[in-house]
């Protein structure tokens, strides 16, 4: 059976890295790359690979089965757009859109023509999350009650020194890091119907947040907190405790988040599990069984990829869909808004 074709666009650092899983994938294989910069010419040579100015260009000269779009957020929609249009199956990264509205726009295309359309939240496909599903799926944890989180992590002086913008409104943690996390709580615990937030710029003293307090109210009842910041010399973030990304250096006793229900908690990605045993039993003066649930860690931009692929054969459907991906952007910016006013923000359905 032949390999599918993949051209990616946008060769930044998250497309070079899309690049890599490519080239060592046995499903796929790449047919081109699209941006308008030159790209090295000892690079675009070891890729061995034509480069395109853009879509259009592509599409005029190679039909790939797929295309993963890593370009600047406000040209998701568009180039999204495009590949419906061409019929080309895309994985879009995160975020889905740089706007609500555009986000709507994409929807509704893609309901109209029944696109394959997969957004890259990618930890959606960590083993570890999966576990954890299951784990709260078998009612291990009885009914869901509260949920704390935290993303709590220092980004170096030179990473706000790369580009000013990271020091302005919308460049801080709540619109970069926050959207993974509400992807990642959303399937843990439900739909978030409300928010609730305060923040502060006290560590950095930018114009943009670094810290924020944010509470979540989930469609079941359930109840939120979240702690984020990208000043706070802390590990209990994802990137430093689910050991999937090597970049980032592992603290395998940290958690960040612990998922409490009538019957027992879950602190994820450790997996550590209390529990009553009967409900019967159920008191704080009585002690909990414990176990540990064992995951084999993947790099779930892999995992993510070879799903991708078989989206594009007709064998899945998308785990991420475009109304996920609208879902966690509206989310995030309620979060936003909430921090600002301090008000109570609903999060419409889409």
């Amino acid at each position: 059976m032949s390999r599918i074709r993949i051209a990616v666009a946008g060769v930044g650092m998250i497309g070079r890295r899309h690049i890599e899983l490519v080239q060592a994938s046995l499903s796929c294989e790449l047919v081109a790359v699209v941006d308008p910069v030159r790209i090295p010419e000892d690079y675009l040579t070891a890729l061995g690979v034509p480069q395109y100015a853009d879509l259009a260009a592509l599409f005029d000269n190679v039909k790939p089965d797929g295309v993963i779009l890593a370009t600047p957020n406000a040209l998701h929609v568009a180039q999204a757009l495009q590949c419906v249009d061409a019929g080309v199956a895309a994985l879009i990264e995160k975020p889905v859109a740089h706007s609500v509205a555009e986000g709507q726009r994409l929807l509704a295309a893609a309901t109209a023509k029944g696109a394959r359309l997969l957004v890259g939240h990618h930890r959606a496909h960590s083993p570890v999350l999966a576990k954890a599903r299951e784990i709260i799926g078998e009612g291990v944890l009885g009914d869901i009650v509260a949920v704390q989180g935290s993303a709590l992590f220092y980004k170096p002086d030179d990473y706000f020194d790369a580009a000013v913008g990271r020091r302005q409104e919308g460049g801080g943690p709540i619109l970069i890091n926050m959207i993974h996390e509400i992807g990642n709580l959303r399937s843990l615990c439900g739909e978030i119907v409300a928010v609730q937030a305060m923040q502060s710029s006290a560590a950095r003293n930018f114009p943009v947040e670094d810290t924020v307090c944010i509470g979540l109210r989930f469609a079941n009842g359930a109840l939120g907190s979240f702690l984020l910041s990208d000043s706070a010399g802390c590990a209990r973030s994802w990137e430093q405790t689910s050991q999937e990304n090597a970049s980032y250096a592992p603290y395998a006793d940290e958690d960040c988040y612990v998922i409490s229900g009538k019957n027992g908690s879950l602190a994820v990605p450790t997996m550590r599990l209390k529990y009553y045993a009967r409900t019967e039993e159920r008191s704080w003066f009585k002690p909990f069984q414990t176990a540990t649930a064992s995951v084999e860690r993947r790099d779930p931009l892999e995992l993510q990829l070879e799903h991708f692929c078989r989206i594009i054969q007709g064998l899945e459907a998308p785990l991420v869909t475009v109304r996920d991906g609208l879902r966690n952007l509206i989310i995030t910016e309620a979060i936003a808004e909430a921090a600002k006013t301090g008000a109570v923000v609903s999060t419409a359905p889409v």
